[in-house]
């Protein structure tokens, strides 16, 4: 069989390392080996699942230096932002061992006075993930911490950029001291999950982190077998400035949180709407921003401007910004590859993009600022909630209850008001419309594979 999964340096288009994509047998064999284990891991206590957890919290903390510099040749991330993504996986198991009692204890329900009731949540059973390139520590922690603390057990398909990040991963629930078959990576196939894992009765659920097309792919084969999803899809976040005491301030903040990770993140400010009595200030401080914003050594500290994850995305992504400036947008900053080979791109400053553009409605994965002018809130809201998507977004005000006002009336699964948007350990993660089902992280976690199970006393 070929192999999908290889190590390419996006800095230089060449290829480090290959690994062979598994056998039909060695997944028939992984599906047995975790639905065994399942037997025995679900029996654990939450005590003893939230001991391991911690101790692989603290073999991410203790390993932190070389897993990004194992992202940073497998998807181009730099070291410091690397080291970020290890930091917050590290603080995202630790979360769930702290938690996971707290949120596994049983609900009481009011009844008869001769009766008891209650809810228990159990695990239900052995689960697949299919994750993407773009956090390749911080995804998979965010499915596997919550269902190994449930006592689920967990398949992991990565993207076939990070097979050396998927291998290391194992290793560490290993060596953490979890059993082998709680958590085992597989390097499947497309055809393998579809035509082998999720018709196989021993599978019980999945979780895909990825583009609409493939979330609706998967959903498609899980319904058909009749198993729960859970899908965190594409974003295009709004980020709603009605008002700054410092434009100059507001643009800065906007453009490093979209630059971060180099403009590769579902929830990543994508689409800038912008009062009028400060567009033009904030369009000047944006496209001066972007024009200083030059590649550096991936890695390199303070470098904002790593390669795109692979020369094809690079490809796509001027591809996009063309199109969209073909049909009347206003390019004022980047717009093509830079010279000497590999996946670095301009940073992009685009104006006027208007309905029947490629980049109105289409996610643009890569480091692009589009900027919008609207005169009043309602205007504000109506621009961006004109998208199939609904992942999260941000207001901005230099009064609270206006920003309150308006981020209440955004249809999307976060709001953020005078704060970028973030990721963090205790904090609910999903969207709706197009953007997905389901919550990843915070105490909602827990609460997608498992069963709640009733159980009623009657004296």
């Amino acid at each position: 069989m070929t192999t999908m999964y290889r190590v390419t340096d996006p800095a230089t288009g060449q290829v480090a390392e290959e690994f062979p994509t598994a056998t039909d047998a060695e997944i028939l064999a992984a599906l047995d080996r975790s639905a065994t284990t399942f037997d025995e891991w679900s029996r654990t206590t939450v005590a003893e699942r939230a001991a391991l957890l911690t101790r692989v919290s603290e073999i991410y903390a203790e390993r932190a230096e070389e897993l990004a510099e194992v992202i940073r040749l497998e998807m181009g991330k730099s070291v410091p932002e690397g080291k970020g993504e290890v930091q917050l996986s590290s603080m995202i198991y630790k979360y769930f061992a702290d938690n996971a009692e707290a949120f596994m204890a049983d609900e009481p329900l009011r009844g008869p006075k001769d009766a008891t009731a209650m809810i228990r949540r159990k695990p239900v059973g052995s689960l697949l993930g299919i994750m993407p390139w773009n956090f390749p520590y911080y995804q998979v922690a965010r499915f596997a911490a919550p269902n190994l603390a449930l006592g689920n057990t967990i398949l992991l398909k990565h993207a076939p950029q990070c097979p050396r990040s998927a291998q290391i991963m194992e290793e560490i629930f290993i060596e953490a001291g979890l059993p082998a078959g709680a958590y085992i990576n597989i390097y499947a196939s497309n055809e393998q999950v579809a035509d082998i894992i999720l018709p196989d009765p021993r599978n019980h659920g999945v979780s895909l982190t990825g583009s609409e097309r493939a979330g609706a792919a998967v959903a498609a084969e899980a319904g058909k077998n009749l198993k729960k999803v859970v899908l965190e899809l594409g974003g295009s976040d709004p980020y709603i400035l009605l008002d700054t005491d410092d434009v100059q301030k507001s643009a800065k903040t906007f453009f490093n949180t979209r630059m971060g990770n180099t403009g590769q993140a579902c929830n990543s400010p994508k689409r800038m709407i912008v009062m009028d009595d400060i567009y033009d200030d904030f369009v000047s401080s944006i496209t001066e921003a972007a024009k200083k914003n030059t590649p550096a050594v991936p890695g390199e500290e303070g470098s904002r401007l790593s390669p795109l994850s692979s020369v094809a995305a690079a490809d796509r992504f001027v591809e996009q910004v063309q199109d969209t400036v073909s049909e009347g947008a206003t390019l004022l900053a980047g717009g093509k590859k830079y010279d000497g080979g590999g996946a670095y791109v301009e940073p992009v400053v685009l104006t006027d993009v208007q309905k029947g553009m490629r980049g109105y409605y289409e996610e643009l994965f890569g480091p692009a600022v589009i900027v919008y002018k609207v005169s009043s809130e309602e205007e504000a809201v109506e621009l961006a909630n004109d998208t199939p998507f609904g992942l999260g977004a941000a207001v901005f005000s230099t009064d609270i209850a206006r920003a309150e006002r308006v981020g209440d009336q955004i249809d999307s699964g976060m709001v953020f008001l005078n704060a970028p948007e973030g990721s963090r350990e205790y904090l609910p993660f999903g969207g709706v419309k197009r953007s997905g089902v389901g919550r990843e992280l915070g105490p909602l976690a827990m609460d997608e594979f498992v069963n709640k199970q009733l159980v009623y006393k009657q004296s």
